[in-house]
């Protein structure tokens, strides 16, 4: 992802997220540590139309008379020996096409990169579509954070992946 990202990101942060959308601070701030020999974080972007992005974005097909469009975004942040997904979403026309587990990949895939040993991640105790993805890559939950989600005062399902390196063996992005 790159600051030119921002703006159709955030387009589709809001339809996805609407009480607890990402403010276009939070993308700027996180996107500031992604670049350079030191850097924490790794964000990467989905579009329709494009094979695969220089930012590792995964490519899922443009609609006929369509240009390029964002249809899918992810992040995690490194800190010492521990990753973080800090966000990770698909736009709904493309729930259940693989687009997720293409893009968790892509953060596993920097997390071992970041020579990260666990990755953890929040999610609302009702999004049981992203439960199931997790599960399905080795991540189990580890606790609850009450009221994590504001301003609904939703629950987040605490989860963790121990060796994230594991978890991504034998998995392919074109690109």
């Amino acid at each position: 992802m790159r600051w030119w990202d921002i703006e159709p990101v955030l387009e589709l942060e809001k339809d996805l997220f609407p009480e607890d959308a990402w403010s276009r601070g939070m993308f700027w701030s996180d996107l500031a540590h992604a670049r350079g020999p030191a850097a924490t974080r790794r964000y990467v972007v989905a579009e329709t139309g494009a094979d695969a992005d220089s930012d590792g974005g995964a490519g899922s097909g443009a609609e006929p008379g369509e240009g390029p469009r964002i249809v899918g975004y992810a992040g995690l942040a490194a800190a010492g020996d521990s990753g973080d997904v800090q966000t990770i979403a698909v736009a709904r026309e493309h729930w259940g096409t693989g687009l997720g587990a293409l893009l968790l990949t892509e953060l596993l895939r920097a997390a071992t990169a970041f020579e990260c040993t666990e990755v953890l991640l929040e999610c609302r105790v009702d999004n049981i579509r992203a439960q199931k993805l997790y599960e399905r890559f080795g991540f189990e939950p580890i606790g609850f954070r009450r009221g994590y989600y504001q301003p609904g005062n939703v629950d987040a399902l605490v989860m963790r992946l121990n060796d994230p390196s594991t978890s991504v063996q034998g998995t392919e992005i074109n690109g």
